[in-house]
């Protein structure tokens, strides 16, 4: 299935590349790094572009493409959560995914690349199989790897790799058991000039950190489930059960994992959290602009919005900005024209307001006076869809563990009020 892959930085050198069956010449990257010259944003290259000979079949995680070679045709999205699962993966074993890392442990980089597929077809890919196939890099253990020529590469098969719930190990133990879930939201959103919502959605991920004893099987109940559209599953939990009673029911992988990702469309449901009013005017003729800009908190249930941070691209014919901010720094960057504000936690008695003038090119025609803010937050024990976990059971062990659910809202990649 999967011929090649390769490695690119940001400067679009290829760093690392490995072949499964056949070696496949560094010059088929030259179609991608074609695409990369045309898109205007490191995102827009196109997730598959086809070559005379072959399909490459990319992804973009932590400022590194990860370019699969396939030469015939597969289902590309089977090719890009392989991708995706390496990425994790790497996050797993090393901390981050960087080239630095990568490259410092390049060792053990190939030796997971050879496990994830056998052939070009993927194989191991849960990470407790892994752990127990190759082991996780440390300090001693490299100090002891260099001196003795041995490697990580376990001696014998994993527990799990042939067992019904393969992403679970056999003879798990710990001292303190302890399941934490944290639901975490990302609103993206376009609001117009009036407040009025022209787009919203909700992405949330419920992700899982599970340290249980034995082979415990929990259950996951929702207040109102029937919030959740568009639900991706990890492969632990039984389907037909959520299909009939909408329940969760699993056996969960030992330590961190992402149990579940959801979508929620409907307008209805998604309310904005934070709300902006503005002034911002350029007269005819005069050399300065006066910019005027306050937030607030909507619909937050009393939680606080923090981690506020306000951006806007100022027209053009802007030359500097006199801005006095009530709370937070402020930074404007007269090349680019972008103007940022760091707000920090909004404070529902004082609003934190941002005031002052632009000074403008001299004999310039009049800027626009309606250009896109975009707003980054996050608002801690909230889930802004109105999810809520009922409750959390477990059978098959007789202690009782430790449980505890955390909720988390913050803006997504698109959170606009454009003003006009």
């Amino acid at each position: 299935m999967i011929h090649s892959l390769f490695l690119v930085n940001a400067s679009g050198d290829i760093f690392l590349e490995k072949h499964w069956k056949s070696v496949v010449s560094r010059s088929v990257c030259d179609y991608f790094f074609e695409a990369q010259e045309r898109a205007t944003e490191p995102e827009n290259v196109p997730p598959v572009i086809p070559t005379p000979h072959h399909y490459l079949i990319s992804v973009l995680r932590h400022r590194i493409y990860f370019v699969a070679v396939i030469q015939s045709e597969v289902p590309p999205l089977f090719v890009i959560e392989f991708l995706h699962r390496v990425v994790d993966t790497f996050q797993d074993y090393f901390g981050v995914c960087t080239e630095a890392a990568i490259k410092d442990n390049v060792v053990v980089v190939y030796e997971l690349l050879e496990e994830m597929l056998d052939n070009g077809f993927p194989l191991a890919t849960e990470s407790n199989i892994l752990k127990e196939l190759i082991k996780p890099p440390t300090i001693l253990r490299t100090m002891v790897n260099t001196i003795t020529g041995s490697t990580n590469v376990g001696e014998q098969l994993p527990t799990g790799q042939l067992s019904v719930v393969p992403w679970r190990r056999t003879g798990v133990k710990y001292t303190n058991n302890e399941a934490y879930f944290d639901v975490v939201e990302e609103i993206d959103a376009i609001i117009d000039k009036s407040g009025s919502t022209i787009t919203a959605e909700i992405q949330g991920v419920i992700d899982a950190c599970v340290k249980l004893t034995g082979m415990p099987d929990l259950t996951l109940s929702f207040m109102n489930p029937r919030l959740l559209d568009d639900v991706s599953f990890h492969p632990c939990v039984r389907f037909k059960r959520w299909e009939a009673e909408r329940i969760l029911s699993f056996i969960p992988p030992d330590g961190n994992f992402r149990l579940l990702s959801y979508h929620v469309s409907s307008q209805n449901l998604v309310a904005i959290p934070v709300y902006v009013k503005h002034n911002i005017t350029f007269r005819e003729g005069s050399s300065q602009g006066r910019f005027d800009l306050t937030l607030g908190p909507k619909q937050t249930m009393g939680k606080a919005v923090e981690s506020v941070l306000v951006s806007s691209q100022l027209p053009r014919g802007v030359l500097n900005a006199n801005l006095n901010p009530s709370q937070g720094t402020y930074t404007f960057d007269p090349v680019t024209k972008l103007l940022s504000w760091d707000v920090g936690k909004i404070n529902p008695q004082k609003l934190p307001s941002l005031k002052g003038t632009m000074s403008l090119q001299a004999g310039a025609s009049k800027p626009d006076e309606n250009p896109t803010i975009n707003i980054q937050f996050k608002i801690q024990q909230m889930a802004i869809s109105g999810l809520k976990v009922n409750r959390l059971d477990m059978y098959g062990e007789k202690y009782k563990p430790f449980k505890g659910i955390k909720y988390m809202t913050k803006a997504g990649n698109l959170c606009q009020f454009r003003l006009h």
